[in-house]
């Protein structure tokens, strides 16, 4: 082709598509940036946008054009792939296949256009050629946000059938251009602001496949999703109910999901379609039915008699309720409903004892606790106060048990009459408590600190050479730190009296007592020596 015939073609072409500045309202170049509503002859409507927004693309699509390597294209959806669009009218459909080229960045150049062409309505090969200008007659000028043009040529009635927002625009065209000549000329229509060109055109190409559901297998939910919200904007009801359908039937990643939240909250849909889909996002039972969740799963921990899932539940709930959790904070947890679990612990923990201590008759056991060792039982018990305890020092609602573990006048006269490798389990209880006081988790008022002390800092003396061979997750070192911390909350003259009982326990049984030396030094300076500096200094 010789320089001045190109120069010609060229010059024909940009006369009326390279310009990317607003073209001039006219029948012949419509553009959804300047309609206005449509009437719609459909009686429903699937889906409600928001008022003065026609959304054209998904928001958060990861990909932009999405043209990558050479992708094969039906010959019926193509025409002069990389062509600065428009294509001429006289153009002709080219063979079976073509290749279209890798993505330009950009960034880097200049954004260029590419044309594409839909299935004919009749196959036939003898009326392909006599309809190929009849068929063709609406031009749709994608322009994406981000550079890049993409022109689809498209069948009216196929595209007025599918989606009303574009009928809307083609039957204005044509009120607006009756006349003789002018029904034969093309409906242009332009799409501003394209978030995702590939995605709005394989939304349209929807509209010309038979089999929609096989189309969105291969397609993908996450891309799918994207599809589902282009649908919404340009009305386009069976791409709708198929992705709806598609969706509902398949598995979310969690990705997938969030995604799904936004789009419902950017658009109302029927609720006949998607209800099933709802139901999956939001749950819609009552309040009373998820109100004692907490109770019911812990008190199923609790109960559970195999040490594998018993402990795999318990990491499992433990990580849900925490304040660190990456779930939503948890903040109608109900209290009692721990505090309850805790209950049920401590009763049964105390019929351990009981039959520990031989008042409970051995026939008044189940079956099945008759199979386990009393030690392994008790053991457990234990093992489930300690773990609710941590949640409950985590949510800041352990004051209250610091309380019910000094009121346990019962278990303290058990605990006396009881062997010593059974009883030490109920100072694995005390020095959790003494740990958390001490290294300020839990904060209590003094007089439960000094019930608490009062009651059990005599057993934890007689247990501590237990714990330190029987350890199970405890650090010794951790105790002695913080039972020494817990000490010197307490008022002077009660640290007295237990500072004493250790002294005496720690000279005559040593390491099988706490060290509490270094606590013991700073209560004697509080005591003796800075109130003989007091009385010098009030003296002189």
């Amino acid at each position: 082709m010789d320089p001045s015939t190109r120069h010609h073609r060229q010059a024909r072409r940009r006369s009326w598509c390279c310009s990317f500045t607003a073209p001039p309202p006219s029948p012949e170049n419509l553009s959804l940036s300047h309609l206005k509503s449509f009437p719609s002859n459909k009686s429903e409507i699937l889906f409600k946008p928001r008022a003065n927004s026609v959304p054209n693309s998904p928001q958060n699509s990861k990909s932009g054009l999405g043209l990558k390597g050479r992708t094969r294209i039906d010959a019926r959806r193509i025409l002069s792939p990389g062509r600065v669009s428009p294509i001429d009218s006289d153009s002709t459909v080219l063979s079976v296949q073509e290749e279209i080229p890798a993505p330009v960045d950009s960034s880097t150049s200049l954004p260029k256009a590419q044309s594409f062409r839909a299935p004919a309505a009749s196959s036939s090969p003898s009326s392909r050629s006599a309809e190929n200008d009849a068929v063709f007659d609406v031009r749709l000028n994608l322009r994406g946000k981000r550079g890049g043009c993409l022109v689809l040529e498209l069948n009216s009635e196929v595209l007025s059938s599918s989606s009303d927002l574009f009928a809307g625009l083609i039957s204005e065209y044509r009120r607006n251009s009756s006349g003789s000549s002018s029904r034969r000329k093309v409906c242009r229509i332009e799409v501003p602001d394209v978030e995702n060109l590939r995605v709005f055109r394989e939304t349209v190409e929807l509209m010309f496949e038979d089999d929609i559901p096989k189309r969105l297998l291969k397609i993908g939910v996450y891309r799918c999703i994207d599809i589902l919200e282009v649908s919404a904007g340009i009305m386009f009801t069976k791409g709708i109910l198929s992705c709806l359908k598609y969706l509902e039937a398949v598995p979310w990643t969690e990705e997938e999901e969030e995604k799904l939240r936004i789009l419902f909250t950017r658009f109302k849909f029927d609720d006949a379609t998607t209800r099933d889909i709802l139901s999956r996002l939001y749950a819609h039972g009552s309040v009373d039915s998820h109100q004692h969740l907490v109770r019911q799963l812990v008190l199923s921990i609790t109960s559970c008699t195999d040490a594998n899932a018993r402990n795999e539940l318990k990491s499992l709930v433990k990580g849900l309720l925490c304040r660190s959790s990456v779930y939503e904070d948890q903040s109608d947890l109900n209290k009692e409903d721990l505090y309850v679990a805790c209950q049920s612990c401590l009763s049964s923990l105390f019929s351990l004892f009981e039959e520990a201590s031989g008042t409970i008759s051995h026939e008044r056991l189940s079956e099945k606790e008759k199979d386990r060792p009393l030690i392994e039982r008790i053991s457990r018990q234990v093992d489930n106060i300690n773990w609710l305890l941590e949640i409950l020092f985590d949510r800041q609602m352990a004051e209250e048990f610091v309380d019910m573990w000094a009121d346990q006048g019962k278990l303290l006269i058990m605990h006396e009459n009881s062997s010593p490798m059974v009883r030490y389990e109920l100072s694995r209880v005390s020095a959790l408590l003494f740990i958390a006081i001490g290294t300020r988790k839990l904060h209590c008022r003094s007089e439960s600190r000094s019930r608490l002390l009062l009651a059990w800092f005599g057993p934890m003396m007689l247990d501590f050479g237990w714990l330190q061979r029987c350890r199970k997750g405890l650090d010794v070192k951790a105790l002695e730190e913080a039972m020494g911390q817990t000490l010197l909350t307490l008022p002077l003259k009660q640290q007295y009296v237990l500072f004493m009982e250790w002294f005496q326990c720690f000279s005559q049984h040593g390491t099988e007592c706490p060290n509490l030396s270094k606590a013991f030094q700073i209560w004697w300076r509080r005591s003796f020596l800075r109130g003989s500096e007091t009385h010098a200094i009030e003296s002189r």
